[in-house]
């Protein structure tokens, strides 16, 4: 493979793995440390993890403005030592404080650069690798993301059951230090411009402009979204989706801990079960969904869902085995996969091509707000309603919709093609 060749990829391609390798650490260590303040408290848990999403809407619609106008990147090697330093905080600083509050601020202002970081390392590409390697190089950075999430997940769990929340946050600040020395490796024109001075100054000659641009595009996008029919369809379904997701997120971390008696070792495992069984589904559907058409393909994914996880919540809350509910995590993973190809084919077919990327930046504001949403009153909800009875809920919820909407498929004929063929 030619791109291998390519140095300043090899240092990229690096520090993505690094990075996302880090996140998944950083994922378990936060569950660690609530389940050790607060064992058994989803709610607890939820109002961390709502400090990771709240960055969304607030510096999501803004960040891809300021990183078109950043050199991309000092922008990663900023994000990435910046965080370094404030997840170094947590375990040197905090985690032996009675409050949450000082944590709780260190994870949102991570989460405010991982804004910025986000939309950087999906624009430096182009830069860094010509046209005739661009699919190679994205299908190698979307692989090996892949692997370095199951991998995360895996050694994060076995670091923070054996180590600490506290080993944990360590690990993960060491991977941000590391994914930020690979970019400064990077060879370019002149050298790495990180003067805060100049930032500085920059960001404030074009803040009135990108303040005035920045509003108008949001507010084109939103728009976008509530004129056009058959994305509005596609967005009630993906609202749906993502409100279910943040509905059993936490309860079912909590459910899995208490189910196997273990904080993080257990889930990790089943996190990547389930994460070999979304991967297993989307591969599929890619070599044979195309004959099927998109929207019976979502339906039928939300029936098959909604059963395995009320399968999933009433047999191991029976019959705790790790066996058992790996099984059932994969088969989870495999029949909800092509939901989310299904859907964002959609969109790219029925969006006008000079609208999808505020199409894409909007959706991201609705499905995080339902997530979060969600996952706040369900983790409520689950500290005066048995969790079993909370997953088997929203499952049941689940395979109603899709059924609803396979009976009145025929009703969506009159939708374009793209959504029923």
């Amino acid at each position: 493979m030619k791109i291998l060749k390519n140095k300043n990829f090899i240092l990229f391609w690096l520090a993505q793995i690094i990075s996302q390798f880090g996140d998944r650490i950083n994922q378990m260590a936060l569950i660690g440390l609530v389940a050790g303040r607060t064992p058994g408290s989803a709610f607890e848990l939820a109002k961390v993890l709502s400090f990771s999403i709240i960055p969304v809407f607030i510096i999501g619609p803004i960040a891809g403005v300021y990183v078109d106008r950043w050199d991309k990147r000092t922008t990663l090697f900023l994000c990435d030592f910046i965080r370094g330093l404030l997840i170094l905080t947590i375990p040197l600083l905090f985690i032996t404080r009675d409050s949450m509050w000082p944590i709780y601020g260190i994870v949102f202002l991570s989460f405010c650069l991982t804004r910025f970081y986000v939309p950087a390392k999906m624009a430096i590409v182009p830069d860094i690798v010509k046209g005739t390697h661009l699919l190679s190089a994205n299908s190698l950075l979307t692989l090996t993301g892949m692997i370095a999430f199951v991998l995360g997940c895996a050694c994060g769990g076995f670091i923070v059951e054996k180590w600490g929340a506290a080993g944990g946050f360590l690990c993960d600040a060491v991977t941000f230090f590391s994914s930020s020395l690979l970019i400064m490796l990077m060879s370019r024109e002149g050298k790495l411009n990180v003067n805060p001075k100049t930032i500085l100054n920059v960001s404030r000659e074009m803040m009135g402009d990108i303040r005035k641009s920045v509003l108008l595009e949001i507010k084109d996008g939103f728009s976008y979204l509530v004129n056009h029919h058959d994305i509005r369809f596609i967005i009630n379904m993906l609202f749906t989706l993502f409100s279910a997701a943040g509905a059993i997120y936490v309860v079912v971390i909590v459910f899995v801990q208490e189910a196997f008696g273990s904080v993080t070792l257990d889930l990790a495992i089943l996190a990547v079960i389930l994460g070999a069984g979304l991967f297993a589904g989307s591969v599929v559907y890619g070599r044979f969904g195309g004959k099927i058409p998109k929207l019976k393909t979502i339906f039928f994914s939300l029936i098959l869902g909604g059963g395995m996880l009320v399968l999933f919540a009433g047999l191991v809350q029976n019959h705790p085995t790790l066996l058992l509910a790996g099984v059932l995590a994969f088969i989870l993973g495999v029949v909800t996969g092509p939901i989310f190809i299904a859907s964002n084919t959609i969109i790219h077919q029925v969006s006008d091509e000079n609208m999808r990327g505020k199409v894409f930046s909007s959706l991201e504001v609705v499905i995080h707000f339902a997530f979060m949403l969600a996952m706040l009153v369900s983790s409520f909800l689950a500290e005066h309603i048995e969790r079993y009875w909370i997953l088997i809920g929203v499952g049941i919820i689940f395979a109603i919709v899709g059924l609803v909407g396979l009976l009145t498929y025929k009703k969506n004929i009159h939708l374009s093609e793209s959504l029923v063929g």
